[in-house]
C-alpha cells in the first residue's frame, strides 16, 4: 500500500523533529525527551519556537546553494552558463525546455519537494491558532499572520510555477485529500493566507521574520497574479494593497545599498533572507560566479564560480545593442559584473581551454553581481577565503516593487498617467535621485506601451532578484521573450505554450495515492 503523501508527510514529520531539537536549548531535559505536537502546538512559546524553524528551512530551501539560482535560469533575464548547458541533458533543460524538461527532471522535483514540507508545517501552525475567538494584537494572532505569510508566498510560488496544487489545509484534508485543486480554490486559498498575514502579522518585527507590510505586499502581488481564468485577478484590490504598504514608512535608498553587506534591512526592505558568512551562508557565489576567476585565481577570488547562471545578451546589453540599459543608469553596475580584472590582473580562456566551447564561452561575459561578498575574499584581512561561504542577505520583498507594481495597477485601471508619476519614482533612484529630463517617462504614453516598457523597468530594477519568471507567466510573456532573448532557448527551437508550467514530479503521482498519470500538466504526460 501506498503511503500517503509521502513527499509531504514524511518530510513534515521530519522538518518537526528537527525545528524541536535545534531548541533544545530552551526545553527541559525532560521535554526533549516527551515533547508531543500536541505540547508544541499548544503553547504559544513552543509554536513560536517552531515557527523560527519554519522560516530557517524556507530560507535554507528555497534561497541556498543551486536553489537560490533554479527559478531565475530559463528566462529572458538569466540563463545556464554554456559549459552547463553543453552537458545537455537537466542542465540544458532548464533554457531548452526541450524533452529532457519533463517528470523525472531532478532539479524540478527538488523545487517542489523542499517547498511542501514548509507549507506543511505553516499549516501546523495555523490549525493550532485560527480559532473564532482568535483576537488582533495578541501573540497568538501575530504568530498566525506570520506563518499564513509563510504558507501564502510559498503556495504562491508553487501555484504559479506548477498550476493547480494540493491545498494543504490540515482542517479540510478529509474534504480535499492530496490531490490537486482547481486553479480557482488554489489561488483564492492564497489570498485568504495572505489576508491574514495582512490583517494579523506585526507591523514591526525582527529582521527575517514577517509584518503586515510584508503581507499586504504579497496579497497585492496574489491580486495581480491569479490566472485571469479564476475570477480572482483584481488590479483595483491589487492597488488597495500596495497604497496600505506606501503609507506603512518605507522608503527606496541609494540602490548600492541595497547590496552593501554592511547596511542590510535598509528603509527599503520589506521582506529578506537573513544570511552571514558561517553558519548560515547562501552559498550562492560558488554557483553565479566566473569559471575563468576560479580556475584563475581559486576560491579565494570573491567574484568566483561556475558559471552555473549568467545574464542574457538582452540583460546585459544597452538599448543602443538591442538590450534594457540607460546611459547614466546607476543600476547596471550595481547588478552585472563586466570587468573581471582583479587586482590589475586580467584573465583569458586559456586556463579553461578544454572545455571546448568556442564562441560560446561567457565566463567573462557579464554575470549577476549583486551577491558578491568581499568579505569572502583572499584579501579582505578576514580569514575566509572561499566565495564558497558567501552570505549577503537576499531580497525578496523591496519597496521598489511596491512602486512598480502599484503603476502596473494604474495603468491597467487606466491611470497611465499617474502610474508613468510613479516609476519615475524609481527612475529617479536609478539616477541617484537626480534623474535627466530626458530619462523620465513620458505621462502621455499609451497604455500598451506602458505593458511593454514596465517589463524592461522590472528587469533593471529586479535582474537576479527571482522575480522574472513570475512576471512573465502572470503577463503572459513567457515563451514569446524567452524564445526571443533566452541564446538557448532561441536556438533550440523547443519551448512551447506548456513550458509555462513546470511538470509534476513523477515520483510525487506515484506516491500519491490521490493523484495519477492523469494529474500531470498537459505537454508532459
Amino acid at each position: 500500500m501506498k503511503k500517503r503523501y509521502n513527499l509531504i508527510g514524511l518530510l513534515a514529520l521530519a522538518l518537526t523533529a528537527g525545528i524541536t531539537t535545534s531548541c533544545s536549548d530552551f526545553l527541559t531535559q525532560e521535554n526533549k525527551k516527551a515533547l508531543t505536537e500536541e505540547q508544541i502546538y499548544s503553547d504559544v512559546e513552543f509554536i513560536e519556537l517552531n515557527l523560527k524553524g519554519i522560516y530557517n528551512t524556507w530560507r535554507d530551501n528555497t534561497r541556498q546553494d543551486e536553489r537560490a539560482w533554479f527559478l531565475m535560469t530559463g528566462t529572458d533575464e538569466i540563463q545556464r552558463g554554456a559549459l552547463q548547458n553543453k552537458g545537455g541533458g537537466e542542465g540544458a533543460a532548464m533554457d531548452r525546455y526541450d524533452a529532457n524538461m519533463n517528470s523525472l527532471h531532478s532539479k524540478v522535483k527538488d523545487q517542489w519537494n523542499k517547498r511542501f514540507p514548509i507549507v506543511t508545517a505553516a499549516a501546523k501552525i495555523v490549525r493550532a491558532l485560527d480559532t473564532p475567538d482568535l483576537a488582533e494584537g495578541t501573540k497568538q494572532a501575530e504568530l498566525l499572520g506570520e506563518a499564513c505569510f509563510v504558507r501564502g508566498f510559498v503556495d504562491y510560488e508553487l501555484a504559479l510555477y506548477w498550476g493547480e496544487i494540493p491545498i494543504i489545509d490540515l482542517d479540510k484534508l478529509e474534504e480535499t485529500g492530496y490531490g490537486r485543486q482547481s486553479l480557482t480554490d488554489v489561488w483564492q486559498f492564497i489570498i485568504n493566507d495572505l489576508e491574514k498575514a495582512a490583517k494579523y502579522a506585526p507591523k514591526t518585527n525582527t529582521a527575517g521574520r514577517a509584518t503586515s507590510g510584508a503581507g499586504y505586499t504579497m496579497l497585492g502581488k496574489a491580486y495581480m497574479s491569479a490566472p485571469v481564468e479564476t475570477g480572482l485577478r483584481d488590479f483595483n484590490k491589487a492597488k488597495e494593497c500596495f497604497e496600505k504598504v506606501m503609507g506603512m514608512g518605507y522608503s527606496l535608498v541609494n540602490y548600492a545599498d541595497l547590496w552593501n553587506y554592511e547596511k542590510p534591512n535598509t528603509a527599503e526592505s520589506i521582506y529578506e533572507f537573513q544570511f552571514n558568512n558561517n553558519p548560515n551562508r547562501n552559498q550562492i557565489q560558488f554557483q553565479i560566479g566566473s569559471r575563468v576567476a576560479q580556475n584563475w585565481w581559486k576560491d579565494g577570488c570573491y567574484f568566483a564560480g561556475y558559471d552555473h547562471v549568467v545574464v542574457t545578451e538582452y540583460g546585459y546589453e544597452t538599448v543602443e545593442n538591442g538590450g534594457i540599459w540607460e546611459d547614466g543608469d546607476v543600476r547596471k553596475e550595481e547588478s552585472i559584473r563586466y570587468d573581471f580584472t582583479y587586482h590589475g590582473e586580467v584573465p583569458n580562456y586559456e586556463c579553461v581551454a578544454w572545455e571546448d566551447l568556442g564562441e560560446d564561452h561567457d565566463e567573462l561575459k557579464p554575470h549577476v553581481k549583486k551577491y558578491e561578498d568581499y568579505r569572502t575574499d583572499q584579501y579582505s584581512g578576514l580569514g575566509i577565503n572561499n566565495m564558497w561561504n558567501s552570505g549577503k542577505n537576499i531580497p525578496a520583498l523591496r519597496y521598489a516593487d511596491v512602486l512598480l507594481s502599484y503603476a502596473e495597477c494604474l495603468n491597467e485601471l487606466g491611470q497611465t498617467g499617474q502610474a508613468v508619476e510613479k516609476v519615475n519614482e524609481v527612475r529617479n533612484r536609478a539616477w541617484g535621485f537626480n534623474i535627466p529630463a530626458d530619462k523620465k517617462w513620458d505621462a502621455g504614453m499609451s497604455q500598451d506601451n506602458f505593458r511593454v516598457k514596465i517589463m524592461d523597468e522590472r528587469m533593471r530594477e529586479f535582474l537576479g532578484e527571482n522575480w522574472r519568471r513570475a512576471d512573465l507567466i502572470r503577463t503572459g510573456k513567457f515563451v514569446e521573450y524567452i524564445k526571443a532573448r533566452n541564446k538557448w532557448a532561441k536556438r533550440s527551437g523547443t519551448i512551447q505554450d506548456y513550458n509555462v508550467r513546470y511538470p509534476i514530479p513523477n515520483e510525487e503521482i506515484e506516491q500519491n495515492p490521490d493523484m495519477t498519470q492523469d494529474d500531470q500538466n498537459p505537454g508532459y504526460r
